[in-house]
């Protein structure tokens, strides 16, 4: 059993209920009587998103996992499919839920399909603010800091997060 991190965001519809929907849906994947840790919601200004793409809800959370990191992936993508999200060719389009997994334990992979850890983790102040709530003395493969070290490397040009006052 592995420890895995999962990014959670929505910019569309009832954000809060779509968080808490997909939060639901991996809490029934996760191993049973693991602790699921999660982190504050933040509202983020979009990044990296096409003009005009409305605010984001963002978090992270962390389950235990027992299958493989393709499995998680399958696992997330059809929790995506199932709350509403639909593939577009745009990239970082406006959706319902995104769901990324940020990494499971220590497993690296650098495939076409998932890359482990999260290639752009390290540069994402919306992940990892959420990420350093819950876990910020992790090291995670590939990067020569802690997640707070991380954090605190980044340089402070975008605007701050906004804690949400709701939780999961």
């Amino acid at each position: 059993m592995l420890r895995a991190g999962i990014a959670l965001g929505s910019n569309l519809g009832d954000r809060l209920a779509n968080l808490r929907k997909a939060f639901a849906r991996l809490q029934e994947i996760a191993m049973p009587d693991e602790p699921v840790l999660t982190a504050q919601i933040y509202q983020t200004e979009p990044r990296f998103c096409p003009p005009g793409s409305p605010d984001f809800l963002n978090t992270v959370i962390e389950i235990g996992f027992a299958g493989s990191p393709l499995d998680l992936l399958a696992m997330a993508r059809e929790i995506e499919t199932e709350l509403g999200r639909e593939r577009v060719a745009e990239r970082n389009a406006p959706r319902v839920i995104d769901i990324d997994l940020l990494y499971l334990g220590d497993k690296t992979s650098a495939g076409e399909v998932l890359e482990l850890p999260h290639p752009r983790l390290g540069e994402r102040r919306f992940v990892l603010q959420p990420l350093a709530d819950i876990r910020p003395e992790l090291l995670l493969p590939g990067y020569g800091k802690s997640i707070a070290g991380l954090l605190a490397d980044l340089p402070p040009d975008e605007a701050p997060l906004v804690k949400s006052s709701r939780g999961l």
